[in-house]
């Protein structure tokens, strides 16, 4: 029974390995090996090792280390609008007496669009003669170049993507809000704490692994930013836009600079892996002192 047992899970769990093999661990002890030569894909019988070659080159590159700040800065101004505008969101729906349906379609929308196609609609809403450029105009405000220009490219395809992503973390912070007990709202009421009280106390703390969730998921998709900038300014104005994960695109398949890349890559992966550790670090830190803050309270 054991062994009829053995075989029937390895049939399920059998193809499930072979796709992750092929298509995620192969690919990615290949990338860690090309890193260390100097592979050319149109040109593969040429391959030398360099050993850490690739990895001075790259950090004397100044078209990688520009485009690692711009997705440094991208991330700065993605994460706390998108985080933040989620939580406001979820906390306006929630509140809402009515219409609440219709406003969870509405915001949800655009996360189920097409990266390209949203990039391509908010091309028009940023041209000289969009609407929002017509906006602006009734209030006085002179035409913005918006993706056109070098200083606003970057802010403008940032706040792009917040729209166009904050939805899906407002149902999570939605579903996050309606799991917790109305009887702690109803103690607080009793003990007349203010609704700032109320967030401060209940709200925020009973969210907080979400907020965690959400921070470092928000985080590794900001980091890996390539279609808006690939479709609405093709890494220009003067590579303002220009990101890392565009760099690695470009280098691979438009150079065919396999090592180069692969080198890219692995040091993109090491600094996100890296970010990551030291989220959680600093989260389980604030999570034991406010673990260790309410039992003293409770003593």
């Amino acid at each position: 029974m054991e062994k009829r047992n053995s075989i029937i899970g390895m049939a399920f769990f059998g193809p499930a390995l072979v796709l992750l093999t092929v298509f995620l661990f192969l690919p990615m002890a290949l990338t860690f090996v090309f890193s260390f030569t100097d592979y050319f894909a149109l040109n593969p019988e040429l391959t030398h090792f360099v050993g850490l070659e690739n990895y001075f080159d790259i950090f004397k590159d100044e078209l990688f280390v520009q485009s690692f700040l711009n997705t440094v800065k991208f991330v700065v101004i993605i994460v706390p609008l998108q985080c933040g505008g989620a939580l406001l969101l979820a906390l306006a729906i929630n509140r809402a007496s009515h219409c609440k349906k219709y406003f969870k379609v509405a915001f949800f929308v655009p996360v189920v669009m097409s990266l390209a196609v949203v990039s391509t609609l908010w091309m028009q809403i940023y041209s000289p003669e969009g609407i929002l450029n017509t906006l602006l105009a009734h209030f006085g405000i002179d035409t913005q170049p918006f993706i056109h220009s070098a200083d606003q490219a970057l802010p403008s395809i940032a706040l792009m993507s917040v729209w166009q992503g904050v939805g899906y973390q407002m149902i999570i912070f939605l579903g996050g809000l309606q799991n917790i007990s109305p009887a702690l709202y109803e103690a607080a009421e009793m003990d007349h704490a203010s609704s700032w009280q109320r967030f401060k106390d209940i709200t925020l703390p009973e969210l907080k692994p979400l907020c965690v969730f959400v921070f470092i998921t928000v985080t590794i998709g900001a980091f890996r930013m390539l279609v808006q900038p690939m479709v609405m300014t093709g890494g220009g104005p003067d590579h303002s836009t220009y990101t890392i994960v565009y760099d690695i695109y470009e280098t691979g398949t438009v150079n065919w600079e396999m090592g180069l890349a692969s080198t890219m890559a692995i040091v993109f992966t090491i600094f996100v892996v890296i970010l990551t550790i030291i989220q959680s670090i600093l989260t389980k830190d604030r999570e034991e002192g406010n673990h260790v803050h309410k039992k003293a309270k409770a003593d």
